[in-house]
């Protein structure tokens, strides 16, 4: 039986590090997406940095990420359209996962 309690705690010790980073990586995202719709919109320095974490909590307004995207797109009316933001998430969260791999 200790080998199935064994198996079991492993499980969800990977379950658990994996949603850890998963959250970690969306949270990257989210920081390096306000950074690039900053610089999108003129915003430098410490404006930036405001900006950037105004887009990281208003990922903690619904679950999934819906709520960022529609957050930037408002920011960003007339500036880029809503297929020009989809794609920088997809690419900015392929470079989120691999910086907090990398930090592990």
């Amino acid at each position: 039986m200790t080998t199935f309690n064994d198996r079991e705690r492993a499980y969800e010790s990977k379950f658990a590090h994996d949603a850890d980073l998963r959250f970690k990586a969306e949270a990257r995202r989210n920081r390096l997406l306000g950074e690039w719709a900053a610089g999108q919109l003129g915003k430098t320095g410490d404006d930036a940095r405001a900006y950037a974490m105004t887009v990281v909590s208003a990922d903690f307004a619904e679950p999934g990420e819906e709520d960022v995207f529609r957050k930037v797109e408002a920011d960003l009316t007339g500036v880029a359209d809503a297929e020009t933001i989809r794609a920088q998430m997809a690419r900015l969260m392929d470079e989120a996962r691999r910086q907090v791999i990398d930090e592990t």
